[in-house]
Parts: structure tokens; sequence; C-alpha cells
């Protein structure tokens, strides 16, 4: 939790996280929301569950939120979904937001791997060249 703070610097309490782990990555999450901040979980990698101790919804007043990709994109949004994607790709194109990613030879799939996976700390995401 100190690592995650002292990465975060002096930057303000998030009002909104994302999850797609659960398990103790939505725990630490939810930690680091500010006073009636919002969770959305949107994936469960780890097969774990999200617990919240009672504390956090009394006196931080924080609330969870669920979304389905794939039913809102089923449910006639096609001009939604247009719209979202041309916003971030002009955010992407202004350097607003930036997409991480490493290319890495198929030779080293391995480590590709062991990175995707976690093992060497927090990475971006692997794109394999063949």
């Amino acid at each position: 939790m100190k690592n995650v703070k002292s990465l975060l610097g002096a930057l303000p309490e998030p009002a909104l996280g994302f999850n797609c782990v659960g398990g103790n990555a939505a725990s630490l999450i939810l930690k680091l929301l500010k006073q009636g901040g919002t969770m959305v979980t949107y994936g469960g990698m780890s097969k774990r569950p999200v617990t919240v101790p009672t504390s956090y919804f009394i006196f931080k007043d924080l609330s969870l939120r669920g979304f389905w990709l794939q039913k809102w994109l089923n449910s006639d949004k096609t001009e939604d979904c247009r719209r979202m994607i041309d916003y971030l790709l002009g955010l992407v194109h202004e350097g607003k937001l930036k997409y991480e990613m490493e290319s890495i030879s198929f030779g080293e799939f391995s480590l590709a791997l062991e990175k995707a996976l976690g093992k060497h700390g927090s990475q971006p995401k692997q794109v394999i060249k063949f």
C-alpha cells in the first residue's frame, strides 16, 4: 500500500477505480478511493470474490458497480460505441491517453508470458512478433 501511495505522489485520491482482477487487487483499489468514490468491476481474472469491509460503505460512502462490455456492445449501441472509440483515439492522438505495450520476439515467448502474468512487477502489455 505504501508503494502505491508513493507512486501516486501528491495526486489527489481518485474518485473512480477500475477493477478487472478481483480479490486483493480490488481491496487495494477500494483503499485508495476518496470519500464517495466508485469502483467499477469489469472482470474477475483472479477468480476471487471482491470483499468489502462494512466500514467502507458507512464511513467512506463508496459505491460498487459492475460493467459487462459484451452486453453493452450487443444492446444496439453501435453509434455510442463508435463515439467512445473516436473520443479515446483522439485522446491518444493528443498524447493525453497512453497505452503502453512492449514488442517481444516469439523466441522470448516465455519471458513475455511471465511479464504478462505479473511475475516481474507491473509491466506493459506484451505484443509477440512472429
